[in-house]
């Protein structure tokens, strides 16, 4: 296990980190704290260009009301990825920089930089949030062009502004303007076709962004379609920044056969990462040639019980709470079991005793649980219905 694996926090009271260049990369080094003293303390920033350095390296796909700030700090305690994203920023004319978001980045004990993602259509509201986000210790500020969910594209934003790249070339214009730290772009290959992903990469380079991520999948697809990673492919081959590709990462093999076939810098992983925790480290161990952790039953029994305790919001009754912990039941029952059986009861358990009456029959076990998912006969119009291998 490298260093940090075993310790996410590892820029420890005793060290710090400096940034320097050799040959074509950038390194984070370990000095003692003495000397660091008369360099200077990283900044959030040069962490992100020293993730970077670390290729291939893995990123926490940002997803609204799941990867929140405890979701973060249970992921890194499993090994968690190089890079954070936040939820995203609602931004429109008047809007203020929600509290609960920005804790993801003041509050931020991972030890590893966290970009803070901006939705919303409006420039002049995009760059004053870009500035005030600035004033927190972020690495960078991301730009959502991806969001699939109807209530954001049908205002044009997300992935609906895939729809005008024209839109696109002048928000990128004034956030590059005024963002003195990395900005970043997650996009999705079209809205309903692919055809303006062609148009879109010059514009992306044009803007100089320092990290493109790719979903392979257009807005319409949703999450339906296998992902077209041909696409992030050829992403990499035209953009003079790193690329990560996004979709369908369930497994250590799955994410060392994207990588090779499509050449990323990286990989962001959403769903399979809120499936099994221990993804990110499991990928680091087959690039270093170990045999990759697998999780028993009751490995994952412990994490659902830590996943309930460490996601529940203050004051909020159990039966609502429950009902909150479905977001990440769906995700995650996929890979339990290949009959659906735990996926159907968890959905109707209304208290925490039932629901961890169900999870202890299905995995009060020591046999091993790969959690990769399984293709469960779901109708046509479940919210788990597509492609997820």
């Amino acid at each position: 296990m490298s260093d940090r694996d075993s310790n996410p926090d590892w820029m420890d009271q005793n060290h710090l980190c400096y940034l320097y260049t050799i040959g074509q990369g950038a390194r984070n080094v370990a000095i003692p704290s003495t000397q660091a003293k008369k360099i200077h303390a990283v900044t959030p920033a040069e962490k992100f260009h020293a993730t970077l350095a670390l290729a291939p390296f893995t990123a926490l796909a940002p997803m609204q009301d799941v990867t929140d700030l405890p979701f973060w700090q249970l992921m890194a305690r499993h090994g968690g990825p190089d890079l954070y994203f936040t939820e995203y920023f609602r931004v429109r004319e008047g809007s203020q920089l929600e509290k609960k978001i920005l804790k993801s980045i003041t509050h931020n004990s991972t030890g590893k930089p966290a970009i803070a993602q901006l939705i919303g259509n409006h420039i002049p509201s995009l760059v004053r949030t870009a500035k005030e986000l600035q004033q927190h210790a972020v690495a960078g500020i991301d730009l959502n062009l991806g969001c699939p969910a109807p209530v954001v594209y049908k205002k044009c934003a997300g992935g609906g502004l895939l729809r005008d790249p024209g839109r696109v070339d002048r928000i990128l214009s004034a956030l590059r303007e005024v963002v003195g730290i990395p900005l970043t772009v997650k996009t999705r290959i079209g809205f309903d076709n692919p055809a303006v992903f062609d148009e879109l990469l010059p514009i992306f380079a044009r803007h100089q962004i320092d990290l493109l991520t790719v979903h392979g999948r257009t807005v319409h697809e949703g999450y339906r379609s296998a992902v077209h990673y041909d696409y992030i492919a050829r992403a990499v081959d035209t953009m003079p920044c790193p690329v990560l590709a996004n979709g369908n990462i369930y497994s250590a093999n799955k994410a060392q056969a994207v990588l090779a076939d499509t050449g990323a810098a990286g990989l962001m992983i959403g769903r399979g990462g809120i499936r099994n925790p221990w993804l990110f480290h499991q990928i680091r161990q087959a690039q270093n040639g170990e045999t990759p952790f697998i999780p028993t039953g009751h490995d994952v029994l412990a994490y659902l019980r830590d996943l309930f305790e460490v996601v529940h919001l203050p004051g909020l009754k159990e039966r609502a709470h429950v009902r909150k912990m479905k977001k990440y039941f769906n995700y995650i029952g996929i890979g339990i079991e290949p009959t659906g059986g735990f996926l159907h009861r968890i959905r109707r358990a209304a208290t925490a005793t039932e629901c961890f009456e169900i999870c202890s029959e299905f995995l009060d076990h020591d046999r091993p649980v790969p959690l990769e998912p399984f293709d469960l006969a779901l109708k046509p119009r479940d919210v788990l219905a597509g492609q997820h291998r």
